[in-house]
């Protein structure tokens, strides 16, 4: 990565803005990316920068790590023939996760929730090592164990000797985490609602699954059922997750892959009731999660919600599509109180012209798809050359119509007798001129209800849009940072495995918020990435007595770099270990 500035003069003062760019390899052309927007980078974006990491980190900004013990003398002589390095390891990406640790308390209150033993190494900062590992290199604790902990700094950042770190004891951490699941959540509650002012008001529900590798005979949750993850013969659980707008996650519940999204609900938002009490939150739901049983539930008890519906339930009001009026939200975006007939909810009629486009080009694809496949079938039957099948033939029109079911519905085909033709048989087909109209009608268009009675349709619609939030949050949990697949077998293994991603999305999110307010734009992986480039390593002098004089450094950034961390508001240690004269061996 590089630094690139553009000047531009304004009000007769000159402004340069600078830019962090990338270059990026497409075939055999290399185009420039940019990273993050960096802005003038003057005095007082460096002071606003310092102040935001001072908050988030609650500590004065610290240029080193370990202070000087004073053993060591000012001066010594050095014989510069033997001077070298010895000791790379990774460094800026460790030390930011840990700094985001520190920052979100986890340190303290895992101290007290499994306070020290007899064990060698506490339980605590093995927390911290699995968690951090999820964050900046998501995989195995057989990997940890065996590579990534020994290429790292955290052995200095958390004091833990390499030679400590073996699967076994991770595999025992995780066993001493899981049953602080829920004062984890209520901590982090707490901390990233006083951090960045998070209102806890409307909360967003969505659900996905994880598959296993291995039969997972041991864990009484792991069943088959519909995979997200195109991977039907494994063995999957689901994982409701629950987050508040702009995806601060807020808790999760781990449930059985053979159970309907719709019977989750229930269970859900009781679990949140029983951690943070009864509140007037507002819940938003896709229409996944949408039945009348779980809407009498909510409703019953003074719930309130915002949800989506069927599409089939559009058929209801054809008639307010057709009339208006509308309120534009933005431009190609209109939306349309309808009241129900009972008082009880409000339905939000919403169209939307890009959708609408989107979905009237994915009706014409599929639309094409199958005249092709009708006329194929009617070149194939005229030249056959002996008797074929009404049912063969009736098959094949099925599984046409099933892989284009989204303009399955335009299309009226028939298999008829014709005895001229060798194979007596031929298709004939009309479009449906209602189903058509109806289509061209309702693209774009969709359905929303809600029992919040004193909302506009646009603050309505606003809300339900939310859910693009949780649905990022899964899917950085998936990919990211890796919750599938799962290899563990015992179910207790397996909601700790879960935990440690989920603990590692609050960081994840923590470090996105961070770099947002900072003007870094939202990528934590772009970050991340560039940062372990920074290493700490040991420069060896060897003095003119015989002894050796070893000072662990921590490598200065780059300018690239230095811009990142300049604009965080962070200040890398020096040193990450007091120096140390030792005898020559």
């Amino acid at each position: 990565m590089y630094l690139r500035h553009t000047t531009v003069r304004k009000n007769g003062k000159t402004h340069t803005y600078w830019r962090l760019v990338r270059s990026v390899r497409v075939g055999r052309k290399v185009h420039q990316e940019t990273v993050a927007c960096l802005g003038e980078l003057n005095a007082a974006g460096r002071v606003r920068a310092r102040a935001l990491a001072a908050q988030i980190l609650g500590r004065p900004i610290q240029g080193e790590l370990f202070g000087e013990p004073g053993l060591i003398p000012d001066t010594v002589e050095v014989r510069v023939i033997g001077v070298r390095v010895e000791r790379g390891r990774r460094f800026g990406d460790v030390w930011l996760g840990w700094q985001l640790w520190q920052a979100l308390g986890l340190d303290g209150l895992l101290e007290r929730l499994v306070p020290l033993g007899e064990e060698e190494v506490p339980w605590a900062a093995m927390a911290a090592v699995l968690v951090l590992a999820r964050l900046a290199e998501p995989s195995s604790e057989l990997h940890i164990a065996e590579d990534w902990f020994r290429q790292t700094a955290l052995d200095d950042l958390l004091g833990i000797p390499v030679e400590k770190v073996n699967d076994d004891r991770l595999y025992r951490a995780l066993d001493r985490l899981l049953p602080h699941k829920a004062a984890l959540e209520r901590h982090l509650r707490e901390r990233l609602g006083n951090l960045f002012g998070l209102d806890y008001e409307l909360l967003l529900y969505d659900v996905t699954s994880t598959y296993f590798e291995g039969e997972a005979k041991a864990n009484r949750l792991a069943r088959r059922g519909h995979s997200r993850d195109s991977r039907p013969e494994c063995k999957q659980v689901c994982i409701g997750l629950v987050v508040t707008t702009g995806g601060m996650p807020l808790g999760y519940e781990v449930f059985a892959c053979n159970r309907n999204d719709v019977t989750t609900v229930e269970e859900m938002v009781k679990a949140v009731e029983a951690k943070y009490g009864r509140a007037q939150r507002i819940w938003v739901m896709d229409r996944g999660m949408v039945s009348e049983e779980n809407l009498e539930f909510l409703r019953s008890s003074g719930r309130r919600y915002i949800v989506g519906t069927p599409r089939s339930d559009l058929r209801h009001f054809e008639r307010h599509l057709l009339d208006g009026p509308w309120s534009a939200i933005r431009e190609g975006l209109e939306v349309k109180l309808c009241p129900s007939p009972d008082g009880r909810e409000t339905f939000i009629l919403c169209r939307s012209a890009d959708r609408g486009e989107k979905e009237k080009a994915i009706r014409e694809r599929f639309a094409g798809r199958i005249l092709e496949g009708i006329r194929r079938l009617q070149r194939r039957l005229r030249r056959a050359r002996k008797l074929a099948s009404a049912a063969d033939v009736s098959r094949q029109i099925g599984r046409l119509l099933e892989r284009n079911r989204r303009a399955s519905g335009l299309f009226d085909i028939r298999v008829r007798e014709a005895p001229e033709r060798p194979s007596g048989l031929a298709v004939t087909w009309r479009r449906r001129k209602a189903w058509a109209a109806w289509a061209e009608l309702s693209e774009g268009c969709y359905l929303l209800r809600s029992n919040v009675a004193d909302w506009p349709p646009e603050d309505l619609w606003r809300a339900y849009i939310q859910l693009t939030h949780a649905e990022a949050a899964l899917r950085i949990t998936k990919s990211d940072l890796d919750l599938r697949p799962v290899w563990h077998q015992r179910a207790e293994r397996v909601e700790a495995h879960i935990l440690v991603c989920f603990l590692a999305y609050v960081l994840w999110k923590t470090l996105e918020r961070w770099q947002s307010e900072a003007g870094l734009g939202d990528s934590p992986r772009t970050l991340l990435d560039e940062l372990r480039r920074i290493q700490s390593t040991d420069v060896v002098l060897p003095t003119t007595d015989g002894r050796e004089l070893y000072l662990r450094c921590v490598v200065r950034p780059d300018k690239a770099q230095a811009a990142l961390l300049d604009r965080l508001g962070l200040c890398l240690p020096e040193r990450v270990r007091p120096p140390r004269l030792l005898a020559q061996m």
